[in-house]
């Protein structure tokens, strides 16, 4: 049994959180316009029981009115991270999003371009096009006897 209550099994992010200016696209797209990248990133990570546009509004709406989008987008990070049990942890989610939203933006639509996703047709498309990604990986139960 693990002293750290994390578990041994985390993979790393596919791509690195600095490494946003290797796809110019995303991260210009990230900085100008993250409620665009946001949005496409919360579809696939809640698998379309929010849209795209509903995601990008509320994102919109909380940047204008706190400035603080990141307290919203962090939370689809843990999302995502648990949902491909992914190395982190959900203050570092918090402080990513906080120090460099473009950067953590990015990264996150990199991860599921990586994980098969084609980020600009949405989650429904996706899952015609490819039966596969419909399924969340598999997690296992913690111990039994």
């Amino acid at each position: 049994m693990q002293s750290s209550g994390q578990p041994h099994d985390e993979a790393p992010w596919s791509v690195g959180f600095c490494d946003c200016f290797s796809d110019m696209k995303t991260c210009c797209i990230a900085c100008w316009c993250p409620c665009i990248t946001f949005g496409q990133i919360a579809e696939i990570v809640d698998k379309a029981s929010t849209s795209c546009g509903a995601s990008g509004a509320l994102y919109t709406l909380i940047m204008f009115i706190t400035g603080l989008p990141c307290f919203y987008s962090c939370f689809y990070r843990s999302k995502l991270r648990k949902q491909y049990k992914l190395k982190g942890g959900s203050c570092g989610d918090c402080m990513l999003h906080f120090c460099c939203e473009t950067c953590a933006l990015t990264q996150e639509y990199r991860e599921l371009q990586n994980h098969g996703f084609d980020m600009s047709i949405g989650w429904h498309a996706n899952v015609e096009k490819n039966q596969g990604l419909a399924m969340a990986p598999v997690v296992e139960k913690g111990m039994s006897k």
